[in-house]
């Protein structure tokens, strides 16, 4: 289980349009790595809305967003295209990244059991070390929940 001061793992995956994507490639910034179930479902879409909203003021404190779900780039390409979505989403499909960051495991819907992706997000600072950890997150508010978190 990951805590706040570990060195967050390094990654390599691929982002929406195909490219390689490495955390170590971040190193200098602030990095918000949330992970989310599924793109275009009803919380996956009002959170990724929330950071897309309050992108400009992440830009301007110079904090990267980074979205991890078990969708393949074309699906992250039409849900970036469809809600205008301005940060980066990246494909965990063999779920390499979502193991590493321990979110990856059996989930609960209603009655259902099944393996998938637990909605949580990493602060990572400009070391690469975890600053906070957000296990419960508000779908809504989560973006502005993050900002205070990053002291913003």
């Amino acid at each position: 289980m990951l805590k706040e001061g570990d060195l967050a793992p390094d990654f390599s995956t691929r982002d929406s349009h195909g490219e390689p994507v490495q955390l170590s490639d971040y190193r200098g910034q602030n990095v918000v790595l949330y992970f989310y179930p599924k793109d275009d479902t009803p919380g996956c879409t009002k959170q990724a809305c929330s950071f897309r909203d309050a992108n400009s003021t992440y830009e301007q404190h110079g904090i990267k967003v980074l979205g991890v779900s078990l969708d393949d780039e074309e699906s992250h390409q039409a849900f970036a295209q469809k809600y205008d979505l301005p940060f980066t989403l990246l494909a965990d499909t063999d779920h390499s990244v979502s193991d590493a960051y321990g979110v990856y495991g059996e989930q609960t819907w209603g009655d259902k059991k099944f393996m998938g992706v637990a909605r949580k997000t990493f602060l990572i600072d400009k070391e690469g070390r975890i600053k906070k950890v957000f296990d419960k997150v508000n779908v809504e508010q989560h973006a502005d929940e993050v900002l205070q978190a990053f002291g913003q």
